[in-house]
């Protein structure tokens, strides 16, 4: 029985292409000759038909001739197959534009100003503490001043850096020393300049003591020492009073005492080669 209908539908379907094909079951069939897609086929697979099912001569010219900056070369007559390029280009345009906005992430803060509920204080205290932390290291003093300049409500910061302080993010004593360490290694700094320095980043004046007390008195001349030797290689050719006085002016500057920089001056400018005689 299924035999019979295949054959059935397979006599019906050469009758219908050698009707299309003028005749000719030997050539290839056309799109719309597929019984699937209708007796007449599909509107884009479809031309004028001429006398006996063929194009007309000339459609044929106008389909070989093409079409000119989106017209069709046959006029009025000739069908529209789409939008004109300077449409295509200009959707095209649009849907890149509104795929390139849609793909661009928002900016986080207006991300949590749209959101319906505030962002937590607490959380938004450590982020701003982790990041100076993360760029430099920090007293308390400096992160309390940096929390008050974003607003931050002071039981809020205190809660959140004595709990950083706490786990050992934040200590002054580590802060301190580190300073002194750095001060004096890198511009040779005394101790009341240093003294100085601690009090400007906020540091307990009872831990400041602590911390400079370790400094005694001969790493410190040495240090000074070290200074004036340096100083007076590019000094050559100018008096001894003026030496003196320009030598003075920078241990001044950094905290030493008149008392300590005179005596190293003097030593230095009597051990110097240019004053040294045969």
């Amino acid at each position: 029985m299924t035999t019979d209908k295949h054959d059935t539908a397979r006599a019906a379907f050469e009758a219908a292409l050698a009707a299309t094909s003028g005749g000719d079951s030997g050539g290839p069939a056309p799109a719309w000759s597929d019984p699937r897609l209708g007796a007449s086929g599909p509107d884009w697979a479809r031309g004028p038909a001429g006398e006996g099912g063929a194009e007309p001569e000339e459609d044929r010219g106008r389909r070989s001739t093409g079409r000119v900056s989106g017209r069709s070369t046959g006029g009025a007559r000739g069908r529209a197959t789409g939008p004109t390029s300077g449409e295509a280009t200009d959707g095209r345009r649009r849907t890149r534009r509104s795929r390139r906005g849609e793909a661009t992430p928002g900016d986080p803060e207006q991300d949590l100003q749209a959101r319906d509920t505030e962002p937590d204080p607490y959380d938004v205290a450590r982020q701003i503490v982790l990041r100076q932390l993360a760029m430099a290291p920090r007293s308390r003093q400096q992160l309390e001043d940096k929390l008050r300049r974003r607003n931050c409500p002071d039981d809020v910061a205190t809660a959140v850096l004595d709990r950083m302080t706490e786990v050992g993010l934040v200590d002054d004593a580590a802060y301190a020393q580190m300073l002194v360490r750095s001060k004096q290694a890198e511009r040779g700094l005394a101790r009341r300049a240093l003294a100085q320095e601690l009090r400007t980043k906020g540091i307990d004046p009872e831990l400041a003591a602590e911390t400079l007390d370790d400094i005694d008195e001969d790493t410190e001349r040495a240090r000074a020492r070290q200074l004036v030797d340096k100083k007076l290689r590019t000094m050559h050719g100018l008096g001894v009073e003026v030496q003196t006085r320009r030598l003075a002016g920078m241990l001044a500057r950094k905290g030493y005492s008149s008392g300590m920089s005179y005596a190293v001056i003097r030593d230095a400018i009597a051990d110097s080669e240019e004053y040294l005689t045969d």
